[in-house]
């Protein structure tokens, strides 16, 4: 590192004797944890500053998530050389803070590839690596699976550790209770790691991260636990036998120094707080738990975004990142003013301001679905409650059945935890609730398990359930008002990222429920499109008028109820019609225009361009559309090679 403004932002926190070691790399010598193992805590952190350099040469250039990676290199360096991976198993909640566990793993020269079409994935996967033993990417599943490696492990009669390293922000879940009552409860031999930062995405709320904060700063109870538990060891004779059967007084003592020690009373053996970048203690920790017999959790206290200051600085704003200047830390690219989750929040606020009876609603992303704004023009009337996409649907119905208008800001792929509550609470009572879907469909880098590509498919069964989907930023805000006005539960989804730059009109406006509109016509052929697809058909309509086939262009605008009307003009009209949406095939909007047309006793043929119902990779969106003929020219060549095929006129190929 040459520059040294670059220097400073990246190493400001690292002594001036660890950079000096930094000339003599270790980081290419590295192919697996084993190598590691016998270093001193002093190279450790020498490859720690290695593993930071590298990640942020990747990170600025391919994106990703940068600040929670930084956060934990030291903790991961210590738990690989401390335990025997991969016959030890160690299991990340979420998953985006997996790098350097990448890196270490065999993976240091793929990790160029990172996020890339056919490169690494920016979560662990099983396919990738023996030292990734669960795919993980949602939040909160960390201690259920871990629980469930720990009794395979029992019942084979193995000897192994098993390790959850979850972060507090997870600990917002309702699920992460579920598996660590169970764990306390069987007494399995268990390592919970809970990684507090302070934060998930954006800063943590709650009990439980009130709680934390308590432990984090009461020294006084870890210190006066210790030097007591030494104290009574040390008497001769008794002092062993005095330790172990002293709860009563453990207990006096932990009652009067922190407001109760929840992991304890729920089975675990507890240690810490450790300073989570100081990797000597924390491997002493991890040494110490590997002779409690018992479920233990190990509280580590990490700095998000750790070693690098712009990412310090503004944690929430590295998080999940683009590519970037790595010496500035601004990013290359401008999300620009007509991004779709800004457009939403924009319209979320022009309508509060006119109905007070508007609430807002999200699971601690505040900031990604464009809620954070409207906490601050409305700070009483917008409640993040944190990484509890269930509750915060219940929450909602409950408010709508005391007659507010609360709107459900949630990212497609987070919104399928909550398919129960949609269903049971909101739906079977016709509750007036608003389920913003941001990230709906391909979601590109950070691949399957973020892609939204079911929300369609799930959300059209439900009753008394308006499904909406706009092809524009600005159809994004009268379909928001078109929500808010209906009364009943009522789902808009729409793309991440840019819109299509189009003038946003002043006034909202409530559509006719149910109605399509012609964007085209023509007599050849239809191209019935759903949402984000729009623009493509139009595209693809353009193609074909090149090669003298006149293609109609419908926008649907609603999956449900569906304009049934308007399918059935494009059937007797044209004969040919290609639905196109940015969901998988079974169930989505595709398959409610064949069961429409089945229902009128309509003979007319229809074909779906979809995604498929397989495993999407991560990548590029534009490589993914192409890949599953979804952008302009693949779907003109869909529609030649359905129903032109034998006309002299040929298109190429993408």
């Amino acid at each position: 590192m040459k520059n040294k403004n670059l220097e400073f932002n990246i190493q400001q926190n690292m002594k001036k004797e660890d950079l000096a070691q930094l000339d003599c790399d270790l980081l290419p010598y590295i192919s697996s944890p084993a190598d590691i193992r016998d270093f001193s805590v002093e190279k450790l952190n020498q490859l720690a500053a290695e593993i930071r350099f590298y990640m942020l040469d990747v990170v600025s250039k391919n994106g990703g998530h940068l600040a929670p990676n930084l956060g934990v290199v030291e903790l991961t360096l210590a738990l690989h050389s401390s335990f025997n991976t991969p016959d030890d198993k160690i299991i990340w909640d979420v998953g985006h803070q997996c790098y350097t566990h990448k890196i270490i793993t065999g993976r240091r020269d793929e990790f160029t590839s990172l996020r890339s079409y056919g490169g690494l994935s920016g979560f662990p996967k099983r396919q990738e690596s023996c030292y990734d033993c669960f795919d993980t990417g949602h939040s909160s599943t960390s201690i259920s699976a871990a629980l469930a490696f720990a009794k395979a492990r029992d019942l084979s009669g193995e000897k192994h550790e098993v390790l959850a390293v979850i972060g507090d922000g997870a600990l917002t879940g309702g699920l992460a209770y579920e598996g660590l009552n169970q764990a306390g409860a069987q007494k399995s031999k268990l390592i919970v790691v809970l990684n507090d930062n302070k934060m998930s995405i954006n800063k943590n709320v709650g009990a439980m991260s009130n709680y934390l904060v308590r432990m984090r700063t009461n020294p006084r109870y870890t210190k006066t636990k210790r030097d007591l538990e030494t104290f009574i060891r040390s008497i001769p004779y008794v002092g062993v036998h005095i330790a172990e059967n002293l709860y009563r007084l453990k207990g006096s003592f932990k009652y009067l120094l922190v407001s109760g020690m929840l992991f304890e009373e729920l089975g675990y053996f507890y240690l810490g707080p450790i300073d989570g970048h100081d990797i000597e203690a924390l491997k002493r920790v991890f040494e110490r738990a590997k002779n409690i017999n018992q479920p233990t959790l190990i509280h580590v206290i990490t700095q998000k975004g750790h070693g690098y200051a712009p990412a310090e600085k503004n944690p929430d704003k590295f998080h999940g990142v683009g590519p970037f200047d790595l010496e500035t830390g601004l990013p290359l690219k401008n999300s620009g003013k007509h991004c779709y989750t800004n457009v939403f929040s924009d319209a979320l606020i022009k309508l509060g301001e006119a109905d007070p009876k508007i609430l807002a609603i999200t699971a601690a992303m505040a900031d990604g679905t464009g809620v954070g704004n409207f906490a601050e023009r409305f700070p009483v009337r917008a409640f993040d409650v944190g990484i509890a996409e269930q509750h915060a649907v219940t929450f909602a119905a409950g408010l709508a059945a005391e007659g507010f208008r609360p709107v459900v800001a949630i990212y497609s792929s987070f919104l399928q935890r909550a398919y129960d509550q949609i269903l049971h609470d909101v739906c079977l009572q016709n509750l007036p609730v608003t389920f913003a879907i941001d990230r709906a469909g391909l979601v590109g880098k950070d691949g399957p398990t973020h892609h939204g590509v079911f929300d369609l498919s799930y959300l059209r069964t439900m009753p008394n359930m308006l499904l909406m989907a706009p092809k524009d930023e600005n159809e994004l805000q009268h379909m928001l008002a078109t929500a808010l006005a209906y009364n009943g539960p009522a789902a808009l989804r729409y793309p991440k990222g840019n819109g299509q730059n189009v003038d946003l009109d002043e006034i909202m406006r409530p559509l006719p429920i149910g109605k399509g509109e012609v964007l085209r016509d023509g007599r050849d052929v239809c191209l019935f499109a759903c949402g984000s697809m729009v623009y493509p058909a139009m595209e693809a309509a353009d193609i074909l008028k090149t090669q003298g086939v006149e293609a109609m262009v419908v926008n649907a605008r609603f999956v449900v109820p569906l304009d049934k009307d308007l399918l059935l003009l494009a059937a007797r009209k044209t004969g040919k019609i290609l639905t196109i949406e940015e969901n998988v095939e079974n169930g989505g909007f595709g398959s409610a225009c064949l069961e429409t047309l089945s229902e009128l006793g309509v003979d007319a043929q229809l074909e779906i361009a979809a995604l498929p119902n397989s495993t999407i990779p991560h990548g590029d969106n534009a490589i993914l559309l192409d890949k599953y003929g979804l952008c302009g020219e693949k779907l003109a060549q869909r529609v030649m090679n359905c129903w032109f095929k034998n006309s002299p006129l040929k298109i190429s190929a993408h």
